[in-house]
């Protein structure tokens, strides 16, 4: 488990004008987030627009990422739907040896029952040996995963072994840590609680704003799991702003902004979502520069 201690990343697809993928400006980003100290690599996760790519795609990113890693972090992967049966078939048939979890969310669109939710997750966990990191972010998915439902799945399942939590009611994870397994994870799904959620007992964050500051970021986490709260919220608070600019008008908008004005991919997105206007880049450039 300790590997999933401390910071992973939800990495971005860069693309080209085009909106072709910029595999060079991929291979950069995996290289400075590995040596900025982020501890592991979550890939096509949301945050790489993983609905807009093709099949062939999503190998050529884990091809890419697996080389430019070249074995130095361990790797999580990103796979989810609403359709568990497709979903059972899809576990069944992936390559999952170069990847040490799987990252899932909670189905989105359905709407499904607690009991629901609970089966699913019965279900890719019954259809694996691998790891499962459960994946909780309300906002995307129109339901939350109850914190009984998720003590039930980590009580009830070996291989379900940690959850990324990102729901907007902190308290929510609190319920989790207390009540736990001493063997589960909670982990922050939400960068700016990723410092409280780990000191409240939680293990550390997936985080979007690590990779384009992994330097900062992780160390703020690595104080806050030695229980070094001051240290630790000097740079929360330092981060707070430039971590708020990079969601104003969605993920990844932000953050592909940051990591240009830092040199290292570009800031295109594919549709149906938009880069940055040029309000929020000259704005995040400006936090960028302060912060530097």
């Amino acid at each position: 488990m300790k590997k999933f201690t401390g910071t992973g990343i939800a990495l971005i697809t860069p693309f080209k004008e085009d909106r072709s993928i910029d595999f060079s400006g991929l291979e950069k980003l995996v290289d400075y987030a590995v040596e900025g100290g982020v501890e592991y690599l979550v890939c096509l996760g949301t945050t790489a627009e993983t609905p807009t790519l093709t099949k062939q795609e999503k190998q050529e990113v884990l091809s890419t990422i697996k080389a430019a890693n070249s074995g130095r972090l361990p790797m999580v992967l990103g796979i989810g739907g609403n359709n568990t049966m497709e979903l059972v078939e899809e576990f069944k048939s992936t390559d999952l040896q170069d990847f040490d979890a799987i990252l899932s969310a909670s189905p989105a669109y359905n709407k499904p029952s607690q009991e629901g939710i609970y089966q699913h997750y019965k279900a890719l966990a019954e259809s694996t040996d691998s790891d499962i990191i459960l994946y909780n972010v309300p906002g995307r998915t129109s339901s939350n995963i109850n914190p009984e439902t998720t003590l039930r799945l980590a009580n009830d399942f070996q291989n379900i072994i940690a959850i990324k939590e990102a729901s907007p009611n902190f308290l929510q994870s609190t319920e989790i840590i207390k009540d736990k397994p001493s063997d589960f994870m909670v982990l922050s799904g939400d960068d700016e609680f990723g410092l409280p959620m780990t000191l409240a007992g939680g293990m550390g964050v997936i985080s979007v704003i690590a990779q384009g500051l992994p330097k900062e970021y992780t160390e703020m986490i690595r104080l806050g799991l030695d229980k070094k709260v001051d240290e630790a919220y000097k740079l929360h608070y330092e981060l707070m702003d430039i971590t708020r600019s990079i969601y104003v008008e969605g993920n990844p908008a932000g953050i592909k902004s940051l990591l240009a004005h830092k040199g290292i991919c570009h800031a295109y997105t594919r549709l149906p979502l938009m880069p940055a206007t040029d309000n929020l880049s000259m704005k995040i450039k400006s936090l960028l520069d302060k912060f530097n």
